[in-house]
């Protein structure tokens, strides 16, 4: 019975998620507002300037316990299209076809190699116990706080939290505009 039930829930319902909104992700437990933070290349900063910044970032955290951090792959993740092509040419018998799928998997770690460092750091802030018109400019304050402590950040919204999802969980970042629900576009445009 539970089974079936699950099937018949929502992709949202099943994650747990109550809502998108235009700058948070809305759960049962909480609200979640990413903020994302631009890393710096530390191959090329002084000792003196890591320290530096090593130093700003405990400092934030200090002030902000309510923080979390989330590194995340930008971009999809080949992995198992590449295990797939890998199958499919060990059990190929026509050396051509076993030739193209390996040239294949090449093609998908070239790909992979040039987005390696397609990473991104996120600050997450869970809202508790705040009314409404409080939101803002507490949203407002943390993120003066980040750049005044030399951080380029920007502050997700519903678009970058729907990427963001879709990632996660299906590595998809082909898509230019996600629907709230499956065949919006459809019933939108007639």
């Amino acid at each position: 019975m539970k089974n079936k039930k699950q099937q018949q829930q929502s992709t949202k319902q099943l994650l747990g998620i109550e809502g998108i909104t235009e700058y948070s992700l809305k759960t049962a437990f909480s609200e979640a507002v990413f903020f994302s933070i631009k890393p710096s290349n530390i191959s090329v900063m002084s000792e003196a300037s890591l320290s530096a910044k090593i130093y700003s970032l405990m400092s934030v955290l200090k002030g902000l316990t309510e923080i979390e951090i989330l590194c995340v792959n930008s971009r999809e993740s080949f992995e198992g299209n590449k295990n797939h092509l890998k199958n499919l040419a060990q059990k190929e018998d026509n050396p051509a076809v076993r030739k193209l799928l390996e040239q294949d998997m090449q093609h998908l770690e070239h790909i992979q190699a040039m987005t390696a460092t397609a990473r991104e750091f996120l600050l997450i802030v869970r809202i508790r116990g705040l009314k409404d018109k409080e939101i803002f400019s507490y949203l407002n304050r943390i993120e003066k706080t980040l750049n005044e402590n030399g951080f380029s950040v920007r502050r997700y919204d519903g678009e970058d939290i729907k990427t963001l999802l879709a990632v996660y969980y299906e590595q998809n970042v082909t898509t230019e505009k996600f629907e709230d629900a499956d065949g919006e576009r459809w019933v939108l445009n007639g």
